[in-house]
């Protein structure tokens, strides 16, 4: 999966102005208006409680964000500030288009993807020449390259890569690392969900039919999944790792062709992110990291855009360093920092050819993992997930359910259809959702969830509840402490505790990492990976930090 190369970007607000006038002007149009921007380089969620906020940051030269709210008009708007193309200019652009498909046919069709925006630089470097620089010798006289000047070279050079290599007017929102999904739900404008402003409304618009098919079109063929009258409906993975969905035609979507972008991120968010959000408490991550650490089946459990995923990709920093983990998915949205990680995709085109997640979850068994991550369990590979939890192959997944209850209904029912009596191979559960706190939604987890046993003689699960959250207060209470069953008659056994209640003093002293580790800020997933590894290899000793109470 490609990577996005990282764009420079320009740290001091004065130094970019300066540097780019279509940022300049821009500023200079709507200070009279709402007052200067703010330019930050790094966006805090505590900025979602701003009632006005006023605020640009970089995306990667040359292109900037700003994001602001007008008082007495709906919601918080979202201006891509990027260079344009005058008419004149682009008379020039197409001028060199020309000269450059002559070039073109002289050269080598580069072997990989990622080569093409160097041999596009190189042919555009052929076809146009900056006013006031000279070619010397016989070539300089006979040159019939295009003169251009330099602010026109930048601009061309600028639509040169985001319309052939990146993607197109698109360009800057994928360039956004604070952008989850991407919305266009017909002709007009782009709507995106945001990290720290929710649903935000962009000035990017496709203004007709003809504009959107042409984009989808293109698009769809570039990651080689193409849509068309007979195919309308087509989920596809962009080069960079994000997830796709596209609906071609009006008849069947209404207000014109649309498409759904779910952002991929190079970094995954860690789980000192996740507790200084409150999404779960500190004490919930210590007790996730014993329970993973030694080996239990856990699923995420929660409705559409409830933060899922992110929350297994946080977690499965947890597993021992020297695991061997094996993922499974349908698109490839979890990352695993171990070094001895096999990675597997299906392959499912409606073809003999198909590869599912029933088949790689069968192929995972065979190759004897210390885990098994499940990106998603939907269908009969639910089945095989159980048999692995019964043949000691510990499983995560993320599963689509609001409560234990409905977890058990879905499992149980066609077409996952796991046997009730298995269900308690499973031993966590836990429910997250995005719920309104103080006028925001909040992703957060409601309860966490230990299945204890299968009770015959009612032909039920039996299921306690550990850790729950109190809306008032917008906290997490530990109704486990001396009443855990997967700590005390599990873990505690496994570790070979001689008193099972010595388990909480063990859950204390990661909760005592995590709140240093969030004292101390470190946020970063691969840093939190490293103290984790540290404190695996050596015990409080190889911290890089002190903890309260140890030594």
């Amino acid at each position: 999966m490609g990577r996005r190369k990282k764009l420079p970007i320009t740290e001091d607000f004065s130094e970019a102005m300066s540097k780019f006038s279509h940022l300049k002007e821009y500023v200079k149009k709507v200070t009279p208006k709402m007052g200067e921007p703010e330019y930050h380089l790094a966006l805090d969620r505590n900025l979602k409680f701003i009632d006005f906020p006023n605020i640009i940051y970089p995306v990667g030269d040359p292109m900037f964000v700003h994001i602001y709210k007008e008082r007495g008009i709906e919601g918080k708007q979202y201006v891509v500030i990027e260079p344009s193309m005058g008419d004149d200019v682009r008379k020039k652009y197409d001028e060199v288009m020309d000269r450059m498909i002559e070039l073109a046919n002289r050269l080598p069709v580069p072997d990989k993807t990622e080569n093409i925006g160097p041999v596009l630089i190189k042919i555009f470097d052929e076809a146009v020449q900056i006013k006031g620089t000279k070619e010397t010798g016989i070539k300089g006289m006979f040159s019939n390259k295009k003169i251009v000047s330099k602010p026109e070279y930048d601009i061309m050079r600028y639509f040169l890569l985001r319309d052939r290599v990146g993607y197109s007017k698109l360009e800057p929102l994928f360039n956004d690392p604070y952008l989850e999904d991407i919305h266009c739900v017909g002709v007009g404008n782009i709507k995106c969900i945001h990290k720290v402003f929710e649903m935000i409304h962009t000035n990017l618009i496709f203004r007709n039919d003809l504009e959107l098919n042409k984009y989808i079109l293109e698009t769809s063929e570039r990651v080689e999944r193409p849509v068309s009258d007979a195919r309308s409906v087509v989920d596809a993975i962009m080069p960079d790792g994000s997830r796709v969905n596209f609906i071609y035609g009006r008849e069947i979507s209404l207000e014109g062709s649309s498409f759904t972008v779910r952002k991929f991120s190079d970094v995954p968010v860690s789980i000192t992110q996740v507790v200084s959000w409150g999404t779960m408490s500190d004490e919930i991550a210590a007790y996730i990291w014993l329970a993973l650490e030694n080996g239990m089946n856990m699923f995420v459990c929660g409705e559409t855009a409830s933060g899922k995923t992110t929350t297994l990709n946080a977690c499965v920093a947890f597993i021992k360093p020297d695991a061997k983990v094996y993922t499974v998915e349908n698109t490839p949205e979890v990352t695993i920092p171990h070094s001895t990680w096999q990675h597997l995709v299906t392959r499912e085109a409606g073809k003999d050819t198909d590869v599912t997640m029933f088949h790689l979850l069968l192929a995972a068994l065979r190759s004897r993992p210390n885990y098994i991550i499940v990106g998603e369990i939907r269908g009969t590979e639910g089945n095989v997930a159980f048999q692995a939890m019964q043949t000691g192959h510990p499983v995560i997944s993320t599963f689509h359910a609001g409560s234990p209850h409905s977890m058990i209904q879905r499992l149980t029912g066609h077409p996952i259809d796991v046997p009730i009596a298995f269900i308690d191979n499973l031993n966590i559960v836990l429910i997250q959702q995005a719920v309104s706190s103080g006028g925001h939604f909040v992703r957060r987890i409601l309860s966490v969830t230990e299945i204890e046993r299968y009770y015959e003689a009612e032909n039920r699960v039996i299921t306690r509840q550990v850790f729950s959250w109190e809306p008032n207060t917008d906290s997490h209470r530990f109704r486990g402490l001396y009443n855990s069953y997967i700590l005390e008659k599990k873990i505690a056994q496994m570790i070979g505790f001689e008193d099972p209640r010595e388990i909480y003093e063990e859950m204390m002293k990661r909760k005592k990492i995590l709140q240093a580790m969030v004292k101390n800020e470190i946020f970063n997933y691969y840093d939190v990976w490293e103290v984790i590894k540290k404190f695996n290899a050596e015990g409080i000793a190889g911290l890089p930090f002190t903890v309260e109470g140890y030594a």
